[in-house]
């Protein structure tokens, strides 16, 4: 009988969503299939410290200090308190935002050779990227609101009313490579700008500005590669106190939306939906998994607003919960993500790395 899988969940990491991805963390290292797989936790501080933890909990540093090692004969984590390798066959980054959603962390998993479940450099980059996502899914045809783009450097010059102009009012401002709705502001007028664009520059050096829609908000899970498939799509109705669905709405006020799952819509739309969420999957080269968020206007417009490819897996986490009305449970998900990873490391590792120059006679 074959051995047990050593899986190391990452979790933690230097983001503002830093919390959201230790409470995401925790549900995948209880649900995991224990029978299957032994587990190691490798949690990331603030800091940017890396640990051995005997927990997934708020108290990375209490665990024993890690290192990457690289030789000759392989890549590996290294415990420096108990001089010893960490055994992985995989690593399963349960990371948000910044240095871990973003390719950072995949990157440097791919340069040592370790297995990753989710998508790699190109795909993490491209999606976490909002700016660069939309521009690539208008490219590939794949229907997303106006938008415009400012960095830091731009500040003193950005202006209300060209913005209006561009995406019409209401806008949104949000930091470009952050998610959770962390720095996300919904500006009506000229008082409200100089204070929101402020905000948002305080999470990120770059920021997007979105025409506001008027619609509802849907959401769909993905997984696969050569042949990705897509959920149902799931609806997120915010409550009224809230001007759409910022931080506080999706991990602080229990009352703020409710989830309905799978979503009220005709199956000519539900349909359509589901076309159009597995299309900007394969436009950004995403890989494993997902989740797509949309917009559904009044007279059945569809609008692609984002693709998380880490996305949450906590108890208020709408990628666990559309995969689980389409019959899969928390554990087979988990068990199904970690194959595909496997499945597609071992797929690519048929390529030649080696190339000898070959003369052909005319």
């Amino acid at each position: 009988m074959p051995g047990k899988i050593n899986v190391g969940i990452l979790f933690g990491g230097k983001s503002v969503e830093h919390e959201i991805s230790v409470r995401s963390a925790t549900n995948v290292a209880a649900n995991i299939d224990k029978a299957k797989y032994n587990v190691e936790l490798v949690g990331i501080d603030k800091k940017g410290g890396w640990y051995h933890c005997a927990s997934v909990n708020q108290e990375i540093t209490k665990g024993d200090p890690v290192s990457l090692r690289l030789s000759s004969k392989g890549h590996f984590f290294y415990n420096l308190s108990r001089d010893e390798e960490i055994l992985l066959d995989v690593i399963f980054p349960v990371l948000h935002g910044t240095d871990g959603e973003d390719g950072s962390i995949q990157g440097m998993l791919t340069t040592s050779g370790i297995p990753c479940v989710g998508s790699g450099v190109q795909g993490s980059a491209n999606s976490m990227d909002k700016y660069i996502s939309k521009r690539l899914l208008k490219e590939a045809g794949v229907p997303v609101s106006k938008f415009l783009y400012a960095n830091f450097r731009q500040r003193d010059s950005l202006n209300f009313q060209d913005i209006a102009t561009a995406v019409g009012v209401p806008f949104i401002i949000k930091p470009a490579c952050l998610g959770s709705s962390v720095g996300v502001s919904k500006i009506s007028n000229e008082s409200e700008f100089t204070k929101a664009v402020q905000n948002t520059f305080t999470y990120d050096n770059e920021v997007i500005f979105e025409e506001f829609i008027e619609g509802r908000e849907l959401e769909c899970g993905i997984i696969g590669n050569s042949q990705p498939i897509a959920t149902n799509p799931g609806e997120v109705v915010v409550s009224g106190d809230y001007a759409f669905y910022t931080y506080e709405a999706k991990y602080l006020d229990p009352n703020a939306a409710q989830i309905i799952i799978p979503a009220k819509v005709p199956d000519q739309i539900k349909n359509s939906i589901k076309y159009w969420s597995v299309a900007a999957y394969q436009a950004l080269n995403c890989a494993d998994y997902a989740r797509v968020d949309l917009f559904l206007k009044a007279d059945g417009t569809i609008l692609i607003n984002e693709i998380n490819t880490i996305p949450g897996f906590t108890d208020s986490s709408m990628f666990p919960m559309l995969w689980n009305d389409a019959g899969i449970s928390y554990t087979a998900l988990i068990t199904k993500l970690i194959e595909m990873s496997l499945a597609r490391t071992k797929e690519k590792q048929r390529l030649e790395t080696n190339f000898a120059a070959r003369e052909y006679q005319s």
